[in-house]
């Protein structure tokens, strides 16, 4: 089967899941920090959740593009290209539209905004221009991870990692239910273990989905379990849901998912997901404050904010992705494949 039709279907589950995030910032993660003029009548509580389906995906898309890379760099630089051009464009847009538009208590300082250049800003203490970069820094580390064990062992060390991260998630978890231990932080944070199962079910995903076998099956049981004992079984079971869906995109299974409009939320997911909290908040907070009734600010916040991903996406993510790698390509020649799209 042609892949650009599971790589769609695939994207717009992406798109879905930006949308459901930003749902959530706008009704009940607002609601929580500033209040609504009004009271909701709808709100998407488990919206954020939205965050646990992009790793699922992000396991998917980094295990291809691992796959189809034939040396390091050309990894790093299509992570690179995918993630800094857009990130460095919203981040400057975050910065000066909501010094422009003020949000209270979500005004950073230059040096700050500085700092966040680097993408890894939070492992030095320093705080975000927009509170949803935390994932970028959980995504990079990811990668990293993913790109040593790799070359380390291929499919099967990538595995090997991720089986050994879930046993250690899993001792941390029985750990603090049986005994009451809260084993030290910092190993969960640079192993990613409250993360490592959504990340470890994509990647299963993407090799059952070709040749995968009872390996990735035990990992997608492994994951399972460590999510339900962790994180509860409530949880596991939205995972369980969330692998069937992900591994029917990756199938081309549901092919309503190839519907224009979710096929441009999964196109703009990305800086839609970069622009869309402190942006948003700040337009939500000045057109409730012109007395604007809640409903229609949300949706204006939404416009806006979809319009300026739209923005983004077509004039500086995609052209600054195409010339970073058409340059690496041109300068690093060789047999094989340019760095992975996605």
């Amino acid at each position: 089967m042609n892949t650009a039709p599971r790589l769609a279907q695939v994207d717009a589950l992406r798109g879905i899941a930006a949308l459901a995030v930003v749902l959530f910032h706008y009704t009940t993660r607002y609601e929580q920090l500033f209040g609504h003029t009004q009271p909701l009548r709808v709100a998407v509580p488990f919206g954020h959740l939205g965050v646990n389906l992009f790793f699922m995906i992000s396991g998917f898309v980094i295990f291809m593009t691992l796959e189809r890379t034939a040396r390091p760099m050309d990894f790093v630089v299509s992570r690179f290209s995918r993630l800094y051009p857009a990130y460095w464009g919203a981040l400057l847009l975050s910065f000066a539209l909501t010094h422009l538009l003020g949000l209270p208590g979500m005004t950073v300082g230059w040096e700050v905004l500085l700092a966040n250049l680097t993408m890894v800003q939070g492992f030095f203490g320093v705080p975000h221009v927009d509170n949803v970069y935390w994932t970028l820094e959980v995504e990079l580390l990811f990668y990293c991870w993913a790109l040593a064990s790799f070359r380390l062992g291929g499919g099967v060390g990538l595995r090997n990692f991720l089986f050994a991260c879930l046993a250690l998630r899993l001792v941390y978890a029985v750990a603090l239910l049986a005994w009451g231990v809260d084993l030290p932080w910092i190993g969960q944070r640079w192993l990613l273990l409250p993360y490592i199962a959504w990340f470890a079910l994509g990647v299963a995903v993407y090799r059952l989905s070709r040749t995968g076998g009872s390996a990735d099956r035990a990992l997608v049981a492994a994951a399972l379990l460590a999510i339900g004992l962790a994180d509860g079984w409530a949880l596991a079971a939205l995972a369980a849901v969330f692998l069937v869906v992900l591994q029917g995109a990756a199938r081309g299974r549901w092919t309503w998912l190839e519907h224009p409009l979710l096929l441009w939320l999964g196109t703009i997911s990305y800086t839609l997901y970069l622009l869309h909290e402190n942006i948003g908040w700040a337009l939500l907070h000045r057109l409730e404050g012109w007395g604007v009734p809640t409903p229609l600010a949300i949706a204006l916040a939404m416009a806006v904010s979809a319009g300026l991903a739209h923005g983004l996406t077509r004039l500086v993510e995609l052209p600054a992705m195409r010339w970073i790698r058409d340059r690496y390509r041109a300068r690093s020649p060789r047999p094989g494949a340019a760095p992975a799209q996605g």
